[in-house]
């Protein structure tokens, strides 16, 4: 069964976007006419629960999303970090298995929500992430996070040979786990090692077009990827 739940992360300062996020939060920086959050909100079809999270200039997002049927998650007076701002907003996304999406991220192609939930095999996987391949991340300055298997298996690239993949901020990620976290903030890496220890981490490769957002630089990198589309 797919999960019916979506996570968008939009907590954060951003503040590698230097002037841009001085009076305002990331995810309503504007890319191709359109803010990061509704990007990102696009993607989410009829997700029967849709949660974001909020810290820096929340009310802004508040108000951006009022009305639109969007729970919010507060986090205050800290920051918790993708695994404790998940923890925190399970009440909302109700029980089991649940999509998450970072909103500074851009795409073309097919919807990266619709594949996870179609190939989504809960009897094999605790996680299943959305990849690309490190020559097709654009805006992106990392050296990628993952090497995959001939069974779609994860493991992290630790010096090993292979094509090394980019985490492009998409997933499905089982939550029981995660009240044995510690308190506080903490990474989903914590609960990634967990299950990949235990080889339930797999990976499926966007087809599409994919762009980091997360300085000036990726604006524009977004916005030539999206113009090569046709989708502006």
């Amino acid at each position: 069964m797919q999960p019916d739940s979506l996570m968008i992360f939009a907590a954060g300062f951003g503040t590698r976007m230097g002037a841009l996020t001085s009076d305002r939060p990331k995810p309503l920086i504007e890319v191709a006419g359109r803010l990061l959050i509704d990007h990102a909100l696009a993607l989410a079809g009829d997700m029967r629960r849709v949660v974001v999270n909020t810290h820096y200039h929340a009310d802004q997002i508040a108000a951006h999303l009022a009305g639109r049927g969007v729970t919010l998650s507060h986090e205050a007076p800290r920051l918790l970090d993708t695994g404790g701002g998940l923890r925190q907003a399970l009440p909302d996304l109700g029980p089991g298995p649940v999509f998450t999406l970072n909103s500074d991220a851009v795409w073309t192609g097919p919807n990266p929500l619709t594949r996870l939930g179609h190939a989504w095999d809960a009897a094999r996987m605790d996680a299943l992430l959305m990849l690309v391949p490190g020559a097709a991340a654009r805006g992106h300055s990392g050296s990628g996070d993952f090497l995959m298997d001939g069974t779609g298996r994860l493991i992290r690239k630790g010096g090993r040979d292979g094509p090394v993949l980019v985490y492009s901020g998409a997933q499905i990620i089982a939550t029981g786990a995660l009240k044995e976290m510690p308190d506080g903030p903490f990474s989903l890496n914590l609960l990634w090692d967990r299950m990949l220890a235990e080889g339930r981490v797999h990976g499926l490769l966007h087809t599409g077009g994919w762009a980091d957002v997360g300085t000036p630089e990726g604006i524009r990198a977004a916005e030539a990827m999206l113009a090569e589309a046709g989708d502006v």
